[in-house]
């Protein structure tokens, strides 16, 4: 078996009987499957946390990490029946690619990984399909905002292309909005400087993200760059293009080389882009090149965050206490790295802000996940488990939520229109 993703750091997974039945197809692969132990702690009634989306709405062992696990072991060993076989494919299919079984797992079983490598394998002996294809190149797409509008617009109104290309009916796709300036303000020479990356789809479809995330930085005393508009392969990753995915990252990783060997933070505003940083480079092989720039990494809030901590910081902000409260909706990758405490620590620096986290797990958008006709309906079943009825009950509130993905659903299933977080900071800068 010739893997697509780089699986040597489960190279000594297993010695000495740690875990059992490890398929001898597979190389370290099959060893990355079998690290479940079958604890069932994603089998249990889970009020907090993540994991897992799909399991909580099927109610089906199978479609838990451990299920699936279960079921990949029977695959590698080659004694999987033709139903397990369907039922596998559907249980990956239905994987959001959360990473709750990841940090919540007795044993840190990667499914969202896993699901990639099942997906490239899949292409390997079946080829690509029209509507991985096209996910995978949006971000290629997105450099040209009126070609990638009637794209989308014609896809919309046709019921025939969202048949080829297998998407729902009932989701239509977002169209890009009218790209917004980016100009940073000139700063004293003392001023620290970092770097914003404003991803493909932030430019394309949250540009208003960006320019309040400039205003905060710059309103804290940074010198800002840009770049702008690049993909670091999430689009492609995610359809399991693993090859076009490394050529993204590759190309990003240059973009930002410079900034890097000078020094600057990189600070991201989409949780899914900015966190592939920090994790799914390094299953491209891509070696130790991508060590520095994951160390550097930051989202938004971790960044300021951290400079709190660190005394370097003061936001000046204004009072917040006559405005309505926030309901703060994390996005599942946020989640999965601890990033909901320094969402906490950076709300808690708006003076008399009232704010509240909702306890409830994927909202069911997840990139592609959403408009794809056979997870609809468990996307929407996601985003009924919890979010939605919590922000029916409080629809007095104003929605925080840093992916974009999540503010989408939410807003197509009749929520609120959410926010970034650092759309909430700049509305109250003093």
């Amino acid at each position: 078996m010739d893997t697509e993703l780089d699986w040597s750091e489960y190279e000594s997974a297993g010695l000495g009987d740690a875990y059992a039945d490890i398929p001898k197809e597979g190389g370290d692969f099959a060893k990355a499957v079998s690290v479940c132990i079958n604890s069932m702690v994603c089998l249990r009634p889970i009020e907090r946390g993540v994991m897992c989306p799909s399991f909580r709405v099927h109610g089906d062992a199978m479609f838990s990490p451990g299920g699936r696990s279960r079921l990949l072991k029977r695959m590698l060993n080659g004694d999987i029946s033709d139903d397990e076989q369907r039922l596998l494919d559907r249980a990956m299919a239905a994987c959001v690619s959360c990473k709750g079984c990841k940090r919540e797992c007795d044993t840190n079983l990667d499914i969202a990984t896993i699901r990639v490598e099942y997906l490239a394998q899949k292409i390997q002996r079946s080829g690509v399909t029209l509507r991985q294809r096209a996910f995978a190149a949006l971000p290629d797409l997105l450099h040209y905002p009126r070609v990638a509008r009637f794209a989308v617009s014609a896809i919309n109104s046709c019921a025939l292309f969202r048949k080829w290309l297998s998407l729902s009916d009932d989701h239509p796709l977002p169209i890009p909005v009218k790209a917004l300036s980016l100009v940073p303000k000139e700063q004293p020479d003392s001023a620290r400087e970092v770097v914003l990356w404003v991803d493909s789809f932030t430019a394309a479809y949250a540009p208003e993200a960006a320019s309040a995330a400039l205003q905060v930085l710059e309103a804290s005393g940074f010198r800002v760059f840009i770049v702008r508009g690049l993909c670091g392969g999430r689009s492609a990753y995610s359809q399991g293009l693993v090859a076009k995915a490394r050529k993204d990252a590759v190309r990003l990783i240059k973009s930002l080389e410079a900034h890097i060997k000078a020094g600057r933070a990189v600070i991201g505003l989409e949780p899914s882009t900015l966190l592939m940083l920090r994790d799914e480079l390094r299953a491209l092989g891509l070696g130790t090149r991508v060590d520095e720039l994951a160390n550097n990494a930051y989202l938004f809030e971790e960044f300021l965050a951290r400079e709190l901590n660190g005394g370097r910081l003061k936001l000046p902000l204004r009072s917040a206490s006559d405005e309505p409260p926030v309901m703060v909706h994390g996005h599942c990758h946020q989640k999965s790295v601890g990033a909901m405490k320094s969402m906490r620590k950076i709300l808690k620096q708006v003076p008399g802000l009232e704010f509240e986290f909702i306890e409830a797990s994927c909202c069911g958008g997840a990139g592609s996940f959403g408009f794809e006709v056979e997870n609809a309906a468990d996307a929407r079943a996601m985003a009924e488990l919890v979010l939605m009825p919590v922000l029916r009950a409080r629809s007095e509130s104003q929605l925080v939520a840093n992916g974009f993905s999540c503010r989408e659903q939410v807003a197509r299933l009749g929520g609120p229109k959410g926010i970034h977080v650092a759309e909430l900071l700049a509305r109250y800068l003093a």
